[in-house]
């Protein structure tokens, strides 16, 4: 794929629509985690350097096409002016234009998007609103453009368009993992449900060499061989799911990892009493909480022989001790061979980002993505609106 980036265009005197990411976290009124915030830095602070006007635009929330007093950006404004160190005039879409000519070669942000009631629908009247408030358009914001909305796909028709800093590392990234990867390539694969990933798996068996199921997805897996379960979480209803995606595997010359050992606990609390038995052992009254030593060592001999790592979802129950030990243990693993030289490791997703925060993992992978559903939505294979609107 190709597309314009932001460094190779004239933005001298040009106004710069630009699609950011700030749907933030926030309690009792402050922005409690600025990464978002953050990662648009670079793209500002060029577009000011190079001598244009970054005029941002940004969800927060979902106000359904509706003014929500709650989920105004207004509330973002002293976090983005610190990340910024920079002050950023405010402005409604109404009050745009005259705000934008007078703000020359300053931060200009627009209300809320999803205040207006075209963009979920990719109104293209309301894109030409917006692309006649800019001369260039600029998408920054990988985590918006897995929909086909008016602020990432209809106004990229209507102006130059090209990809932000941020945009562009991410794309690069992804495309280093599955689209000209160095092998062999290891997909890790976690999470509760079997049935809110089946695209993703059905896709990556195809790309990757070698698939390693965690978390409550594996327990489905271990179910569909004739493995006893317990009560642990596990969606009985996809063994047959479960069985094709491994003959499916085996066809394409896939190399599916399962859970040779598992930690079980008779209740889901912190520090439950607990014991790790073979996988094929799981007491009748007893939950899998996470994978075992063995487990954790036969990951480790996988990607000790892997040249690329892709990351998506925990191996067990992470948020409470000691069920996080086989991701932790696993993440480190994988971020000892990235500082080494020897890995390419892209992670991404909410959960995941969260437990390779936990395992402090995070600064040694090679790229940490933050967009969740779009992520999501490259794994299954699936074209991103908004990138497919940036191919020269």
């Amino acid at each position: 794929m190709g597309w314009n980036k932001l460094e190779d265009l004239d933005l001298k005197g040009k106004r710069v629509l630009t699609r950011v990411d700030i749907n933030v976290p926030v309690e009792n009124g402050i922005v409690t985690d600025t990464t978002r915030i953050d990662r648009l830095v670079p793209t500002v602070h060029h577009i000011l350097k190079a001598g244009g006007t970054p005029v941002l635009i940004a969800h927060f929330g979902r106000p359904k096409g509706k003014f929500v007093n709650e989920m105004s950006l207004k509330i973002t404004l002293p976090a983005m002016e610190a990340a910024l160190r920079a002050p950023v005039k405010f402005t409604t879409l109404d009050a745009a234009p005259e705000t934008i000519a007078f703000a020359k070669n300053q931060v200009v942000m627009l209300e809320n998007i999803r205040f207006e009631p075209g963009e979920e629908t990719n109104n293209i009247n309301l894109a030409q609103r917006l692309a006649d408030l800019g001369d260039v358009y600029c998408n920054d914001a990988f985590s918006a453009s897995h929909r086909a909305h008016a602020s990432t796909e209809a106004i990229a028709r209507l102006r130059p368009a090209c990809a932000g800093i941020l945009m562009t590392a991410e794309l690069n990234a992804l495309q280093a993992a599955l689209g000209t990867p160095k092998r062999p390539v290891v997909a890790l694969v976690g999470g509760a449900k079997v049935s809110s990933k089946l695209k993703l798996l059905d896709n990556i068996v195809g790309k990757v060499d070698h698939l390693v199921v965690g978390g409550g997805m594996a327990n489905t897996f271990l179910a569909a061989i004739g493995h006893n379960v317990g009560r642990s979480l596990c969606e009985h209803d996809l063994a047959d799911t479960a069985r094709e995606i491994l003959t499916k595997a085996k066809a394409q010359g896939c190399d599916i990892i399962l859970p040779k050992d598992i930690v079980v606990a008779s209740e889901f609390v912190a520090n439950a009493s607990h014991e790790t038995v073979a996988s094929s052992d799981c007491p009748a009254g007893a939950m899998i909480l996470d994978a075992g030593p063995e487990t954790v060592a036969q990951i480790t001999e996988c990607l000790a022989k892997a040249k690329t790592l892709i990351w998506n979802g925990p191996l067990g129950a992470f948020e409470i001790e000691p069920f996080d030990q086989a991701t932790n243990a696993t993440a480190e693993a994988a971020a000892s061979m990235t500082r080494a030289g020897n890995l390419i490791s892209v992670a991404g997703g909410g959960d995941t980002v969260a437990a390779l925060n936990q395992a402090g993992a995070t600064e040694s992978f090679s790229y940490i993505s933050t967009a969740g559903g779009a992520f999501l939505a490259w794994m299954e294979g699936k074209t991103l609106p908004g990138v497919a609107a940036l191919i020269k």
